[in-house]
């Protein structure tokens, strides 16, 4: 099944956490069909959480869903900033969703 292109998706999914009353904002646009797509949730404490692509490896079946991981829990914001330039440099059209939750809220279906 085709995955949803990554504009697309990170629509609905702002329209979603909208919905559900959690702050959040697309902080970096990427290539609009299928570029890789992060989320950074703020703590609003010092502290931040980064989830990016779940590795192939651990999704059992190609359905088209977004699978997501968690890269960086409970870090330090600028060990979060560092690891997302990180990634830019690696991947220029990749997505950044910053989410600000003290909950740790973020909408996604993660593959552990």
């Amino acid at each position: 099944m085709p995955r949803l292109r990554a504009d697309f998706w990170v629509s609905a999914h702002l329209r979603r956490l909208a919905v559900e009353g959690i702050p959040a904002v697309q902080r970096r646009r990427g290539s609009p069909e299928a570029g890789a797509i992060f989320l950074k949730v703020d703590r609003l404490n010092g502290t931040a959480d980064l989830y990016g692509p779940a590795p192939q490896a651990l999704i059992e079946a190609d359905d088209g869903e977004r699978r997501f991981s968690a890269i960086l829990k409970g870090a330090d914001g600028a060990d979060v900033e560092t690891r997302i330039a990180k990634e830019i440099r690696f991947d220029e059209d990749l997505w950044i969703i910053e989410i600000d939750d003290r909950d740790g809220r973020h909408g996604l279906e993660l593959v552990e």
